[in-house]
């Protein structure tokens, strides 16, 4: 086959789920609307309540924060469109706006394993190095390690965009995907540099996503061996239970990732509808669960709410009389 090295696609068209009838249309984009308005309600939420209270103003939350303003980019970046399109059937999407999207969806997806990684630290110092926890980690450290985070993946993912912009695309212009990433695009790609691309972006894919989830199995590994230590109950399920929102953040992240690559490797194959599903579930699943877990499994934002509920309490009755 004879390749062009211009390209001709002025613009993209996003299928989303190629199997799904027209009559669900309307059905699929309200739970998608739904669903974005869970993301932004919860994640704002977290934002000003960390903001406001100043008993938050803490490591723990103030890693909290930066996961929230993730997930809540990341909901804003990848949700909208998908909705005009089974909203209004705006399917097309112009070619520097489909690279624009690829581009933070990739880079809010390593930013947010990079965080999950200070997270795991935070824990691991707090428990296995608690003498030196107060010195080691304080608000100014961890500012500094998520800003790190955030300008490192993102200076870095333009160097991955702009490697896929090097093809030349000339072939279909439809993304079998909810959004543009990566994969969907440099599939459309052609030329002799394809093959090229597509490793070089798998290999940082796969530092960005396994080099954090290493030490994020070694943390809690040690933290484990640590409490299993402690002599009594009691101070095992204290301990245990300053870990739990880190493990159910770490775990709505990387289990369902986990369970769809190793089920290709094994050669368990979805639909395209379903594997289209599973990625979008476990691309926004946290995002809307996440703030659940901030309230309800932390004991000082629990504390907070219960205040800012009681105060609410009292003044209605005061209101009534």
């Amino acid at each position: 086959m004879i390749y062009t090295n211009i390209t001709t696609i002025k613009d993209f068209i996003i299928t989303g789920f190629p199997g799904l009838h027209a009559t669900y249309y309307g059905p699929v984009s309200a739970l998608l609307f739904f669903t974005y308005l869970v993301i932004l309600a919860g994640n704002i939420f977290i934002l000003v309540l960390i903001g406001v209270e100043r008993r938050l103003h803490k490591p723990t939350y103030l890693i909290f924060s930066h996961l929230a303003m993730n997930d809540l980019l990341f909901g804003t970046v990848t949700l909208p469109k998908i909705i005009s399109r089974y909203w209004w059937d705006d399917k097309i999407i112009y070619f520097g706006a489909c690279f624009t999207q690829m581009y933070f969806v990739h880079a809010l997806g390593a930013i947010h394993s990079l965080l999950l990684l200070i997270m795991a630290l935070d824990r691991f110092i707090a428990v296995c190095l608690p003498l030196k926890y107060r010195v080691l980690i304080t608000n100014n450290t961890i500012s500094i390690a998520c800003g790190l985070s955030w300008i490192g993946t993102l200076l870095r993912m333009i160097a991955v965009v702009l490697h896929a912009l090097t093809l030349p695309y000339c072939d279909s212009n439809f993304i079998v995907q909810c959004y543009c990433d990566h994969i969907s695009i440099t599939r459309l790609a052609c030329g002799e540099d394809v093959k090229y691309v597509k490793s070089v972006a798998l290999g940082l894919a796969m530092f960005s996503l396994l080099l954090p989830l290493s030490f994020i199995l070694f943390s809690y590994f040690s933290i484990f061996l640590v409490v299993m230590r402690i002599p009594n109950m009691e101070g095992r399920y204290k301990t245990i239970s300053t870990c739990t929102p880190q493990l159910l953040i770490s775990c709505l992240y990387y289990l369902p990732r986990c369970f769809v690559y190793l089920s290709n490797a094994v050669g368990f194959t979805f639909s395209l509808d379903v594997r289209i599903f599973l990625i979008l579930l476990y691309s926004l699943l946290p995002c809307a669960v996440n703030p659940v877990i901030y309230c309800f499994k932390t004991k000082d934002m629990k504390d907070v709410l219960m205040k800012i509920f009681k105060k609410a309490k009292i003044g209605m009755k005061q209101v009534s009389k």
